[in-house]
């Protein structure tokens, strides 16, 4: 007789046994699967290039004619002619205005007659005078007499050189009622129209004059600035753009002519002045223009995008991109910035690649992929 099947039963501790076992088996193979692979960082990159760059200043400048005239009369009277459009050029000599000349046509031409009428009697009076002198060596006249003509002949002598002054000083009187451009220049709002009459010497100039060819340009420099200015001034001209607005390739080209005596206190900076042949007229006075003053060159200089620099605490530095392309930091020092690029003094050399975007994300030794934009 067969006997029934039994299931065997497993104990407490048997049964957590055997489980251990199992997960101990099962151990090796989740130790094989592999980690999946950290991403490249997608980054903007730039090569260090070496080149000759200019050592130059750059500051805003102001535009000042080279000479300013207030037109001015000296005699008063009428304005009877105008000859010449308010915002007109005019040349050095040019009739301006003539004031009526006919109250100074009369002064001159009363002291004329004063002239010629002062000159008869002291002609009469220097030949009595030498009539005297020889009846007073015959003993014919009294030495009363005598000193009688010779004082009338010097009076009416001295009377005669009055006269003459009288004569040159109505001339000059007459001269200014006729009023000429004392510089070539054009002329601004006119203040005096055709008929008005006017004062001598009055507050208010009649028109203002400015001369634009040739024309100023004035800036302001950093006082430590100054010594560099005043040797490459001693070795040469110092050649000074002015950038118009925003025609950055279309400088107008100037010289450094004036250095201040002295530094304003409040700023810290001294005057300086440059001297444009301005043939165009494209510098105005009272204009604003970007000013680079151009000193010398620096041969060799290693650039590189200034947004490629980075700022720790330990201080700046840039991320390098080596040739399998992962990166380390390098510590750098910045000699100066210019145009969008920095001068890399220490810590690159030409043909570098540095991260110029997407630095945010990255860690020394990261793999990265470069980019031609983000």
């Amino acid at each position: 007789m067969s006997r029934p099947l039994r299931l065997c039963s497993l104990k407490p501790g048997s049964a957590l046994l055997l489980t251990g076992l199992c997960v101990f088996l099962l151990l090796p193979a989740c130790s094989k699967k592999k980690k999946p692979p950290t991403p490249a960082v997608p980054v903007l990159a730039a090569t260090a290039t070496e080149r000759t760059v200019p050592v130059e200043l750059k500051a805003i400048g102001n535009v000042e004619a080279y000479a300013t005239v207030n037109i001015k009369a000296r005699v008063g009277g009428q304005i009877t002619q105008v000859n010449f459009r308010e915002g007109q050029d005019v040349e050095k000599g040019q009739l301006l205005f003539v004031i009526d000349p006919r109250p100074q046509e009369t002064a001159l031409r009363q002291a004329e007659a004063n002239l010629a009428k002062d000159r008869a009697l002291a002609n009469k009076a220097a030949n009595d005078a030498r009539r005297y002198a020889e009846l007073i060596r015959r003993d014919f006249v009294s030495r009363e007499q005598y000193d009688q003509a010779t004082a009338t002949a010097a009076s009416l002598a001295a009377t005669v050189k009055a006269d003459e002054v009288a004569v040159q000083t109505a001339r000059l009187m007459l001269s200014y009622c006729y009023i000429h451009a004392p510089i070539t220049g054009r002329t601004g709002n006119l203040l005096a129209n055709l008929g008005n009459q006017i004062k001598a010497d009055a507050d208010t100039a009649m028109v203002v004059i400015n001369q634009i060819q040739p024309i100023y340009v004035s800036f302001a420099v950093p006082e430590q600035n100054l010594p560099e200015i005043r040797k490459y001034m001693a070795l040469g001209k110092v050649p000074v753009e002015a950038v118009i607005g925003a025609d950055v390739k279309n400088p107008e080209q100037g010289v450094l002519t004036f250095v201040d005596n002295t530094v304003d206190k409040s700023t810290g900076t001294i005057l300086c002045k440059a001297t444009y042949a301005n043939e165009h007229k494209r510098l105005w006075p009272g204009q604003f223009v970007n000013v680079v003053v151009r000193l010398t060159t620096q041969p060799h200089a290693i650039l590189i995008p200034s947004q490629a620099v980075q700022t720790s605490q330990s201080g700046q530095f840039v991320f390098i991109i080596k040739e399998d392309l992962t990166v380390e930091t390098r510590p750098v020092i910045v000699d100066r910035g210019l145009d969008g690029e920095v001068i890399i003094k220490k810590g690159l050399k030409p043909g570098e690649r540095v991260v110029t975007d997407g630095q945010l994300r990255l860690v020394p030794g990261a793999k990265v992929e470069i980019k031609s934009g983000l």
